[in-house]
């Protein structure tokens, strides 16, 4: 018989009944320590055998209990992203977590999302994992130049990455996009369509990647002798009535700036409708370019040019190194860049 006809003979448990590895036991005729040992891939059980196993596990939806594993092993399984809430674009967490999900599919590890406010103490949710050792690993987002989250967890000893990188403590694991990159390639782009007054729409000065945006930007124009300015009073978590006040006052400052570099397609947006309602032509007055992350500037009027961050892409890298660090590899030799993807929608 086979093990597809076995199963559904047997057929699955009854509804309240959890399976187990004695349901799968009594299902394939096998003793309960080699139905164990299959699923753990044990070298010494044959392929014939875990792949009946397997089978059989997938028909009646077995999973390993959780609870019974972390009393026997100390493990829970579980990978905990603390989760950033600032964002105003929902496809920076969709994206990141379809790509974190990718990797761990097919491996024992459940991912929780702990959502956390800007206006929260940001080492709360590090705290409560590592006090109640809730997860086998963490990963950590917006990360700050000499940030707390990273000195906890790496004296801890509890694996985790992070993305971004904490200037302080290079050592950690880190998946980052090059903001750098990012801001000298912008610069580059506005210079060659004949912008020389540059303004950067900055991060908020306390994260990491304000540093590297910052010096991407003033590289470029030191060797092109252009000037720039970050606009002020204004940043990426400004909000978009803010920023649209901020784009129709543009015009009437001290510094026109003829080429915009913005690290946010939706906070590009809002800027560019401030300049247009103050009487501003958006590619021929001033060319903005954003950092883009979504589709969204493929639906919008008019049309600027962009630098795309692979954030699924990010998230695989997040939960590579991530594993990698739980299976004992250093922080330090798991560091990686994503280097921007250039989307020109204009001529030069």
């Amino acid at each position: 018989m086979s093990d597809h006809d076995l199963a559904g003979k047997v057929g699955r448990p009854a509804a309240q009944t959890r399976p187990t590895l004695k349901t799968i036991a009594e299902m394939t005729g096998l003793g309960v320590t080699t139905v164990s040992r299959a699923l753990k891939d044990a070298h010494d059980i044959s392929a014939k055998t875990k792949l009946r196993v397997r089978k059989v596990a997938d028909a009646i939806g077995y999973h390993p209990d959780r609870a019974g594993v972390r009393l026997r092993t100390g493990k829970t399984n579980v990978i905990s992203l603390i989760l950033d809430q600032t964002d105003k674009v929902p496809e920076f967490a969709r994206r990141l977590i379809v790509g974190i999900s990718d990797v761990i599919r097919g491996t024992p590890y459940h991912l929780v999302v702990t959502p956390q406010s800007r206006s929260d103490d940001p080492m709360d949710p590090v705290r409560y994992v590592l006090n109640t050792r809730a997860a086998d690993g963490v990963i950590i987002t917006h990360i700050r130049p000499d940030d707390e989250r990273v000195q906890a967890l790496s004296q801890s000893g509890l694996p985790f990455v992070a993305h971004g990188r904490c200037l302080s403590a290079p050592d950690h694991a880190y998946h980052d996009f090059d903001n750098r990159l990012f801001c000298e390639m912008a610069a580059r782009r506005l210079i060659a369509r004949g912008r020389r007054r540059l303004a950067l729409l900055s991060p908020p000065s306390e994260f990491s990647y304000y540093q590297e945006t910052l010096a991407g930007l003033a590289a470029v124009a030191e060797a092109e002798n252009v000037p720039f300015q970050v606009l002020g009073g204004i940043d990426l978590d400004s909000s978009s009535e803010v920023l649209r006040q901020a784009g129709m006052a543009l015009r009437h400052q001290d510094y026109v700036p003829d080429g915009v570099i913005c690290g946010s397609e939706l906070c590009a947006m809002a800027l560019i409708d401030g300049m247009i309602q103050s009487g501003m032509d958006v590619g021929r007055d001033i060319d903005v370019i954003a950092k883009e992350t979504s589709d969204l500037l493929n639906f919008t009027r008019p049309r600027i040019d962009s630098l795309r961050e692979d954030l699924i892409v990010a998230g695989q890298q997040l939960a590579t190194h991530l594993l990698d660090v739980i299976e004992g590899r250093e922080g330090a030799n798991l560091q990686s860049l994503s280097a921007p993807i250039p989307v020109w929608r204009n001529d030069v």
